[in-house]
């Protein structure tokens, strides 16, 4: 005698070697001798033998169809298997009929749902057809995935991945059929999804590649302004003095958003009168306006090499960018300095100057340097104005104890992108040009920071302690720079904190209520989101450097280079901002130099492999 029975969902068959009542002793068809329940078998029978039961069973149940089956079955009321197979057969079902209509039901959950041992239910007609519709869109999604797949193994991109290009690049769905089918190909190929999406076309511009995945990150709503890209900033610029000096600018030559700018007054017994003036957005941008709100999102101007994504408008940069010729909204500081470069006087206002020169890094340099100055020759239309504040930032550097500061031997990169063309220019840092406008911007910073904490005005100050830099709402040391308090005020067209500061400033210095109170939500939402966005532009400014880094030794066709240890294996590659860990060096100190050999370079991973070749004599 044997039985069909139901074990862990699943039917099979045994021979019994015992019945004990309760529980069976069984035999397998391949031997397997087990335990059964009695309340687990569903039928015994002698006929067919044992090891052509299974198959009986499986050819009858082919033939049945579930839908007619559904059709027949009663409706709305539990039914017994072998109720349904009498009904289906049009008699007492044999033993493969009745274990070929169990394998039916259980194999139709959709049609049939089961309700106890050997008993099922019809299921809804409406929860029926949802059913059959799902399943049918997964057949159609499994063609739809193997088409894809046939597709991308030959390298080419399927048409309906072409929409959602940047989703399936930058932050798939993984539950998708156009993800999945990515997946299976990858795999396949040993590549990367990036890759394989490169080598189907999908990726015409390496460059594109990382740009596009910053601003779909962190511009969703792209980097126009919109309905504000024209909108003039709203002027509140009466009655403001006309200052009796004229300024003049020091910028990078590609700076739109010049923010600062210099003057230099003689006055009587040898001292002078040096003015530094910012740029006064503030003045156009009410609080609160679809500008600030604007500026309040953004945060801060991006930068990346050959390219720059601005906090503000064209039309407002033009509005109060401090350019040739134009006469300007500043807020100004002035300083009176004796002839030995002490600082006898200070004064601070909201007035109009005329911009008479931008001066260029590039073309001043050539005038303004360190073997001009030491000679005491030079030739520059502005040479006593550069020289008197060169001689001024020198004796604010050594205030400020900065005078040996190690930093002033770092260089210094700047990147010029022509045509996918890039030349990587260095510059020592604390050239002259360096220096004077740093020392300048250090000291206003400064000075207006003290200036709002003396008027128990809040501002938003950066401190540094411990090597640990951090931005707060109250006033404290910045050890790095050496001075006492720090409040970014010099770049309000760049950078949203300085805007903020500058409004503060501006209510000082009109004797009116400041915008920001201590514990205003917007001060503190500002300085907190600001933070969080100056680290993330920064990490993409220097993501994009690493990568021009990268094409220009490509450019360059360099195989070989000098490199100079760090420490232990990482090493910074001559003539260009590029670090690596080069995983071949040999134990060598800090600061000795080696020769490396390049290859590997992905412009996609931005990575690159170097190896060890020899050191190099100092």
């Amino acid at each position: 005698m044997n039985v069909f029975y139901e074990e862990a969902g699943t039917f099979k068959v045994g021979a019994i070697l015992a019945d004990n009542n309760t529980s069976l002793q069984i035999e397998a068809v391949h031997g397997k001798r087990s335990k059964i329940k009695a309340s687990a078998v569903l039928f015994r029978f002698d006929t067919p033998p044992l090891a052509e039961f299974m198959g009986h069973v499986q050819k009858i149940a082919e033939e049945l169809d579930p839908n007619f089956l559904w059709e027949c079955c009663a409706q709305e009321i539990e039914f017994a298997s072998d109720a349904l197979a009498t009904d289906y057969f049009g008699h007492t079902p044999n033993p493969v009929e009745a274990a070929a209509t169990l394998l039916l039901l259980q194999n139709a959950p959709m049609y049939f749902y089961k309700k106890g041992h050997g008993r099922y239910k019809a299921a809804p007609p409406d929860a029926l057809k949802a059913a059959l519709a799902g399943q049918e869109r997964k057949r159609l999604l499994a063609e739809q995935q193997a088409r894809y797949v046939e597709q991308l193994n030959q390298f080419i991109l399927p048409e309906e991945f072409k929409p959602s290009l940047s989703q399936l690049l930058y932050k798939p769905d993984k539950n998708s059929t156009e993800w999945k089918a990515l997946e299976i190909v990858c795999t396949e190929k040993k590549l990367s999804a990036v890759k394989l999406m490169e080598k189907c076309g999908a990726i015409p511009s390496s460059h594109d590649y990382h740009f596009n995945q910053f601003i779909w990150e962190f511009f969703p709503e792209g980097t126009g302004f919109g309905e504000l890209e024209s909108q003039p900033a709203v002027e509140n610029i009466v009655d403001l003095p006309h200052a009796d000096a004229a300024a003049f600018s020091i910028d990078d030559a590609s700076t739109i958003e010049i923010d600062d700018a210099f003057s230099v007054t003689p006055l009587s017994f040898g001292s002078f009168r040096i003015g530094i003036h910012i740029a006064a957005p503030a003045l156009g941008i009410p609080p609160e306006s679809a500008l600030d709100q604007l500026a309040a999102t953004r945060l801060s101007t991006v930068y990346l090499p050959g390219n720059k994504i601005t906090m503000l408008p064209d039309g407002v940069i033009t509005r109060f960018t401090l350019a040739e010729q134009a006469i300007c909204p500043v807020v100004s500081l002035y300083l009176e300095v004796s002839d030995d470069y002490t600082v006898t006087g200070i004064e601070s206002r909201i007035e109009l100057i005329k911009i008479t020169a931008n001066l260029r890094h590039n073309e001043l340099e050539q005038h303004f340097n360190d073997d001009a100055l030491s000679k005491g020759h030079l030739q520059h239309a502005l040479s006593k104005e550069l020289t008197f504040l060169w001689n001024f930032a020198c004796k604010l550097e050594k205030l400020r104890g900065k005078s040996n500061d190690t930093n002033n031997d770092k260089i210094d990169y700047s990147f010029e992108i022509n045509d996918e063309h890039v030349s990587i220019i260095e510059r020592r840092r604390g050239s002259p040009i360096d220096k004077v406008v740093s020392e300048l911007m250090i000291y206003v910073n400064t000075e207006w920071g003290r200036q709002l904490t003396d008027a128990g005005i809040t501002g938003i100050f950066r401190s540094q302690m411990n090597g640990k830099v951090k931005m707060s709402t109250s006033p404290a040391p910045h050890q790095g720079l050496g001075v006492s308090q720090y409040a970014w005020s010099s770049s309000p067209m760049r950078r949203y904190v300085d805007l903020i500061n500058q409004r503060q400033l501006i209510a000082l210095l009109r004797n009116e209520p400041p915008p920001y109170s201590r514990d205003s939500n917007n001060l503190l939402i500002a300085m907190r989101d600001f933070e969080t966005a100056y680290g993330i532009y920064g990490e993409f400014q220097r993501s994009m450097e690493r990568y021009w880094c990268l094409r220009w030794l490509l450019q360059e066709k360099i195989q070989t280079i000098n490199a100079q240890v760090i420490k232990e294996n990482l090493v910074k590659l001559d003539h260009i901002p590029l670090v690596t860990r080069v995983a071949s060096l040999p134990e060598i100190a800090p600061g000795a130099y080696v020769k490396l050999r390049l290859s590997e370079i992905d412009l996609l991973e931005r990575t690159f492999h170097a190896e060890f070749l020899q050191k190099q004599d100092s």
